[in-house]
């Protein structure tokens, strides 16, 4: 009696996943079809859908494939890549206020993206299949500079020191940015400007195919190390208890959520409390088990900041509002929420 309840409640549950996640996946599809109809040139969603499969105008095609379509999969892929690093890290530290830009892993991968593009007489002229490589060197160390410092040699890692490290690490990385704005001429001074305000400046497929494989390799990576996260998240001595190897894991799961935040942050720019927010929402909608949190986490990921780039440019057309002051706007109060919550 007590299996078939078991597996009943199973049954259930899975039901719920998939019901959510296809809901997500179909709330991705309607943004893609009103963010494909947002600038200045209207386009219906019968136009886009035209337009797809090889019916439109010229221009319409010019369009929809060279400006609106590639910024569109960049938003997508971003909001992915830092949620699910979030989640990552949030169960690696066992901290529900863990975040790629929180711990400082977004400042360290922007600024060497800064220091690197400072070398050159415009942003557009550094190598584009380059940047994701030096951001994710920024974000390693980065990370390893946070976790060093809140590691105990007999306590372990302190996740309230984790948190405050981070945004101490974050700082000093904001201000090496900053001296640098002050040295470089004023086009690369508008690029850091933009950079700072987490605007997805990187519009063409270029960097849409220098994201991508870092997104495809890393996600499912990530996913196939579900289980294992799901035995980290009880904690260190129970997980290694259980038989599971958790220096080992830890590294490799950590390499792999500073390679999803870094490579995004090189495309990009800051965009925080993606991380943060998407698998906490996750979490209410599908539970705590990560072989269905983490592909939930990254559809809200995806959702939250295509929706979030859509309003930046909806809300004062023919301007834009950045879409990393758009999240924030969503992230920050929510944020004060956890930490109040947590606190108590």
């Amino acid at each position: 009696m007590k299996g078939t309840f078991m597996s009943l409640a199973e049954v259930r549950r899975t039901r719920r996943s998939i019901f959510v996640i296809s809901v997500l996946f179909i709330g991705i599809i309607v943004a893609f079809l009103i963010s494909m109809n947002t600038g200045v040139i209207r386009m219906s969603p019968l136009d886009v859908i035209k337009t797809l499969v090889g019916y439109g105008t010229d221009q319409q095609h010019l369009v929809l494939f060279d400006f609106r379509l590639p910024r569109i999969l960049i938003a997508i892929l971003i909001g992915m890549g830092l949620a699910v690093s979030g989640a990552v890290l949030q169960a690696l530290t066992r901290n529900a206020l863990a975040d790629p830009g929180i711990i400082g892993i977004n400042s360290g991968a922007g600024m060497v993206i800064l220091l690197y593009v400072a070398f050159y007489s415009a942003p557009t002229s550094a190598p584009v299949y380059l940047l994701p490589i030096l951001a994710w060197l920024g974000g390693g160390v980065a990370a390893l500079l946070v976790f060093m410092i809140s590691y105990r040699r007999h306590k372990g890692l302190s996740s309230n020191r984790l948190v405050l490290n981070g945004v101490a690490i974050s700082s000093g990385f904001s201000a090496v940015t900053i001296l640098v704005s002050l040295r470089i001429n004023p086009e690369q001074f508008q690029f850091v400007q933009t950079w700072l305000a987490g605007s997805i400046w990187s519009k063409d497929w270029n960097y849409v195919s220098a994201l991508l494989p870092f997104i495809v390799v890393l996600l499912p990576f990530v996913y196939f190390k579900s289980q294992t996260i799901n035995v980290l998240n009880l904690g260190a001595p129970l997980a290694t208890g259980l038989g599971a190897a958790v220096a080992k894991q830890q590294i490799w799961l950590l390499a792999a959520a500073v390679g999803l935040a870094s490579s995004c942050v090189a495309v990009s720019g800051s965009i925080g409390f993606v991380g943060l927010i998407a698998p906490h929402l996750a979490r209410r909608l599908v539970g705590q088990r990560y072989q269905t949190l983490l592909p939930t986490t990254a559809l809200v990921g995806g959702l939250l900041v295509l929706v979030a780039d859509t309003l930046g440019r909806w809300i004062l057309q023919p301007s834009e509002i950045p879409t990393g002051i758009v999240v924030a706007v969503i992230g920050a109060p929510y944020f004060l929420y956890l930490m109040f919550r947590t606190k108590g």
